[in-house]
């Protein structure tokens, strides 16, 4: 069996944050683990990190409260952050070691970039500098069109 006691899930509004939410939830259950749900807006270099972002803000916390509700339905409570950083990799990991994180959920469509399954910039980073295990739920590859 799986033990953690706290699980971090970084939310980003893809169809798989449902899904390692509830997997997060799960583990929760069994482990009495504390669960907490980020969304990271990255701000462009060209504004100040704390630059007021609304719309961004507002779509963030949208997602939050839409993890909130996956937590209450299964209940299970889940803890929330609005987080703005420069990178967003980095911002996971620095979660990571400021909550003592000990398992990192991480949902991820399946895309291709130049016909070719990419990871993009964020995961490996955090594949790579975070302490604690991270589980990567890639979501089902579609079928392709059968043309009859």
């Amino acid at each position: 069996m799986i033990h953690a006691s706290r699980i971090l899930v970084p939310i980003k509004g893809n169809p798989s944050d449902v899904e390692v939410l509830e997997l997060a939830c799960e583990i929760a259950r069994k482990s009495k683990a504390q669960v907490y749900a980020i969304h990271v807006i990255e701000v462009k270099r060209t504004l100040p990190l704390d630059a007021e972002l609304q719309d961004e803000a507002e779509r963030g916390e949208d997602l939050l409260n839409q993890a909130e509700q996956v937590g209450e339905r299964l209940g299970t409570t889940i803890h929330t952050d609005l987080l703005q950083a420069r990178d967003v990799g980095s911002a996971i990991v620095d979660e990571v070691l400021e909550r003592g994180i000990d398992l990192v959920i991480v949902g991820i469509v399946f895309k291709k970039r130049f016909g070719e399954f990419d990871l993009g910039v964020t995961l490996p980073y955090v594949l790579k500098h975070a302490p604690c295990r991270v589980w990567v739920c890639r979501q089902a590859i579609a079928a392709p069109p059968s043309g009859r």
